[in-house]
């Protein structure tokens, strides 16, 4: 499956092709907020397609000339936009390894929540990333409870998302218990 059916498109140039024979084996959980605590609007989408105006925030200027991308975000209403096929390799992970096995672009599924390390992400959020995580764990099986991971874990020291107020608990409990939802996605 290349795309979630129930994601807006909204494709990005910042993605190539996965190394020939790799596997998707992994689903990294990231947090975004352009600028800074700012939820709303479409900042992140201008910035996955490379069309940021830096001019428009001072901290626009920072990461101004950076090619980043996930595969899908979350956004804090709970609606899911996909910027990458999961065929290919988004541009999320940055320098990152797992479990002795560097280049997690490779072989992982990037997914950006509009949130912050340290304020609460909402209800809404939590039950579109359970529907996309059963999505993917059923048609890329190797993305078992275990291979569920932060940015946080693959590039320690480096990176500290999805943070604090991300409910691990919360979230592993959901996708433990979907056979009790009949429209887990």
């Amino acid at each position: 499956m290349e795309w979630y059916p129930k994601a807006q498109l909204c494709l990005s140039p910042h993605c190539s092709q996965r190394p020939e024979g790799v596997e998707i084996g992994l689903l990294v959980l990231h947090n975004i907020s352009l600028p800074p605590n700012y939820f709303g609007g479409n900042y992140i989408e201008q910035f996955f397609q490379g069309r940021l105006d830096a001019a428009e925030h001072p901290f626009f200027a920072t990461i101004e000339g950076l090619h980043v991308s996930a595969h899908l975000g979350i956004k804090r209403d709970g609606r899911v936009v996909q910027f990458v096929p999961f065929s290919k390799r988004a541009w999320h992970a940055g320098v990152s390894s797992w479990q002795g096995r560097e280049n997690c672009n490779d072989y992982s599924i990037g997914i950006e929540l509009e949130g912050s390390d340290n304020l609460a992400y909402s209800d809404a959020q939590y039950q579109a990333l359970k529907a996309v995580t059963l999505y993917i764990q059923h048609y890329y099986p190797r993305v078992s409870l275990g291979r569920i991971v932060g940015h946080s874990d693959i590039a320690p020291g480096r990176k500290t998302d999805p943070g604090p107020a991300f409910d691990w608990a919360r979230f592993r409990q959901s996708i433990h218990t979907y056979k009790d939802d009949p429209q887990w996605f």
